[in-house]
């Protein structure tokens, strides 16, 4: 595959969104499922299938019959109509499974990764080699006309993606599809993060909160940040700063013998407005993790949040195209392709913008920036130079919360050789399944 379209920083990443896609299609591997030896050839070359998929969710087209009207009638790219019928395409597609797609999405991961690299956040939590999200989100409930079914039964829910969100360069890391959307996100929460960087700060959510989850990515050679959960019970060991309800020291959680982590860990807390904000890290030390910074830090969990709705929204994952696992995952890994170009874009228009990235506006540029490109007009460049007259950028509308920033000055320094870790016992909780999100 030719990735001269990505090799400067300063160039547009793609000059189409669909020219891009159709050079690293071109490159997966040939269809497995194609016929070998006798029989007749097949008449829908794999590359066509997969790029009209493609095309469909870039399109914002609603079903899998679209991408058969698309091949047959309309015509993709420069290829002739294909003379298929629509079962033929669905046959094609339900024999394929997903595997082509994520061949794709693991292409288009390097490729985007090694691209954005010199244009990382590296401001964000500098001491960490990478900063991660990790959460999950149910997808959309599939549409029934009858029977009339409770508003949680898992029968109309299309399963859960459960995704590590990179905050630095904002691509997608890792993802995986499951179709019980009501298991604990506990279950595969290692399975997510194995393989990350030693030294990567992962920040969850209470979806994943537990004693032995944070002992274990602190064994690991992780940093982690997660909220503190109501009612958890923990010893003061040593308090590095104190003014009413702020508070920045070391603890031990769990007071009971059952029920007790193994590693000392950090309590930030501090009140803004009727909220009394608290997290826990493994950061312990307030110089190299200052509050302020792990209030800004958690706050941009909410980036994983944003990359969920333009999967769902913007590129039509709100409309699942059937109620077949496998269809579901089709579209789910069509639709990751495209965000991860996507977010690639949006990310070099704000560094060569040298605005945030969240002062450009993601649904303006799902909507516009194919326009410009179809014109032959290079769309970043574009973006760039008329953003914000024309609105395409401006002032994002984010709330964040802000940390009282402590002088270190006023850091009380812990007593030397103090014990920092000792014997865990863990309760035997078992990962029921979900009640809600935990957000």
């Amino acid at each position: 595959m030719s990735i001269a379209c990505c090799a400067a920083p300063s160039s547009p990443i793609v000059g189409e969104i669909e020219s891009f896609l159709r050079e690293v299609i071109a490159d997966l591997v040939p269809d497995p499922t194609a016929p070998v030896g006798r029989g007749r050839p097949r008449v829908l070359p794999a590359l066509c299938l997969w790029a009209g998929l493609l095309t469909c969710v870039a399109r914002g087209f609603g079903s899998q019959a679209d991408l058969w009207r698309l091949l047959t009638q309309q015509g993709l790219w420069d290829y002739p109509r294909f003379p298929v019928t629509d079962q033929a395409i669905y046959n094609r597609l339900a024999a394929a499974g997903t595997a082509p797609l994520e061949a794709l999405f693991a292409q288009l991961t390097a490729l985007l990764a090694a691209r954005l690299a010199p244009l990382a956040e590296t401001d964000l939590a500098p001491f960490a080699t990478d900063v991660v999200a990790l959460d999950e989100s149910d997808l959309d409930r599939m549409a029934r006309l009858l029977p009339a079914l409770p508003a949680r039964d898992a029968g109309l829910l299309a399963g859960a993606l459960a995704g590590v969100f990179d905050l630095r360069l904002q691509q997608w890391r890792r993802v995986a599809y499951r179709t019980d959307a009501a298991q604990n996100e506990k279950v595969a929460a290692r399975a997510m993060v194995a393989g990350l960087a030693p030294g990567t700060l992962i920040v969850a959510d209470l979806g994943y909160f537990g004693f032995a989850w944070f002992d274990g990515l602190t064994d690991a050679g992780y940093w982690w940040l997660s909220r503190l959960r109501a009612g958890t019970s923990y010893d003061v060991i040593h308090t590095y700063y104190q003014d009413d309800e702020t508070f920045d020291g070391l603890v031990w959680l769990g007071k009971h013998r059952a029920d007790r982590a193994k590693h000392a860990v950090r309590l930030v807390q501090f009140r803004v407005g009727e909220h009394l904000h608290a997290y826990l890290t493994n950061v312990r030390d307030p110089h190299l993790f200052p509050m302020a910074e792990v209030a800004r830090v958690y706050g941009r969990r909410w980036d994983f949040e944003l990359a969920i709705k333009l999967v769902k929204r913007e590129l039509g994952l709100h409309l699942v195209w059937s109620t077949k696992p496998t269809v579901i995952a089709q579209q789910l890994w069509a639709a990751l392709c495209i965000a991860q170009t996507l977010h690639a874009l949006r990310f070099e228009v704000a560094r060569r913008a040298a605005v945030d990235v969240f002062d450009v506006s993601l649904p303006l540029l799902v909507r516009w920036m194919p326009r410009f490109a179809a014109q032959g007009e290079d769309p970043v460049a574009i973006f760039v130079e008329r953003g914000r007259a024309a609105g395409f950028i401006r002032p994002s509308r984010r709330v964040s919360h802000e940390a009282p920033t402590i002088p270190e000055r006023r850091i009380l320094p812990p007593h030397a050789g103090a014990t920092l870790e000792r014997v865990p016992r863990y309760a035997q909780r078992r990962c029921r399944p979900r009640k809600g999100n935990g957000n």
